[in-house]
This record gives C-alpha cells, sequence and structure tokens, in this order.
C-alpha cells in the first residue's frame, strides 16, 4: 500500500494547506493524500483561519488531481461539491491486508459514535475535533488526525502518516506527537 497522508479541516487556509503539501512533496516515495473534510469554508463559529482563501486552496488541490481523496464534511457545502473539479466523497474504505481503513469526517462516525460492523484492527481515521489523538475500543483502532489549519486545545497543527501498519501523528513543525504500531 502507498504511504498515506492524511489532513483534516483545512477550513479554507491556503498557507497551511501549501505547507502541508511542502511536506508531503519531500516525500519522494509511492503516496496518495487523504482529506476529510472541512476543505474550504472556516465554519460559522470559527474564526478566518490564516491566509482564508478558498478558491487558492482549490487551485493547489486542482493542481494534485489524482494524488488525493477528498471527503464531505459537515462545513462542506453543496454549492463546494458543484463547483469542484474533483469528487468530494462521503465516507470510504480501503483495504490493507486483513485490516480495513475507514475514512470518514468524524461528525458521524468517531470514538464516542463507533463505526457500526467495524472489526478488532479496522482502523478509523478522522478529524472534525481539530485535537489530535488516538483510542481503541473494542479492538478498533479511533485515530483522530487533528486540524492542519485550525487546532483546537493547545493542540499543533497536525497530520497523520500511515504506512506499513504504523500511524505517526506529527506537527506542521516536524514533531511526531505519536506513534501506534497497529
Amino acid at each position: 500500500m502507498k504511504t498515506l497522508y492524511i489532513a483534516s479541516d483545512i477550513h479554507g487556509s491556503y498557507a497551511y494547506l501549501k505547507k502541508f503539501l511542502q511536506i508531503v512533496d519531500l516525500d519522494k516515495g509511492d503516496k496518495h493524500m487523504v482529506f476529510l473534510g472541512d476543505t474550504y469554508n472556516h465554519g460559522p463559529r470559527n474564526p478566518f483561519p490564516e491566509e482564508y482563501a478558498p478558491m487558492k486552496v482549490e487551485g493547489l488541490l486542482e493542481e494534485r488531481m489524482g494524488q488525493f481523496d477528498l471527503i464531505k464534511g459537515n462545513c462542506d457545502s453543496e454549492v463546494d461539491e458543484m463547483i469542484s473539479p474533483f469528487k468530494i466523497r462521503r465516507d470510504f474504505c480501503l483495504k490493507d491486508g486483513s485490516r480495513h481503513l475507514y475514512f470518514t469526517h468524524g461528525h458521524k462516525v468517531n470514538k464516542d459514535l463507533p463505526k457500526k460492523n467495524a472489526k478488532a484492527g479496522d482502523v478509523v481515521f478522522y478529524g472534525h475535533f481539530h485535537t489530535p489523538y488516538h483510542a481503541v475500543i473494542d479492538g478498533v483502532n479511533y485515530v483522530c488526525v487533528g486540524s492542519v489549519a485550525m487546532p483546537k486545545d493547545d493542540a499543533p497543527h497536525t497530520y497523520v502518516i500511515y504506512q506499513n501498519n504504523t500511524v505517526i501523528i506529527k506537527s506542521l513543525d516536524g514533531n511526531t506527537i505519536s506513534q501506534i504500531k497497529l
């Protein structure tokens, strides 16, 4: 399986999406990105993030069509789907050996709202809460990737790398927050 770079909650921040993409570009290996929603809009209760520019965010993503999957978050609108040149997906699953990797935004499935039919060893990746963490519930790994642009609770700006059955939560400034061998 390709190395997965998983990010969430860009909220229209051109500056932080650009920083994340620069990090991904340093990896010259076989990779794929997954964006877990809340891509363009800052959200009604959030402040504007640094360099709020949804159309510039769309432009950066358009340059990388085919290199990522994008999930619809609770702040993403129907209009976003209509004007995007790429598909905005609902939740989806990838298989890595016997392990199922499930990708969602997090407002409907998370550690407190477990995925139905999840089996021990499965991994659920989500954002929405803007704070990174890992929890195992009934053998299922729940990984909140935090937020690239708008972290909460004094958390750093974070993303996740998944490779070789390992989840690495990293900050945009290069620090490893957590490394979990599954």
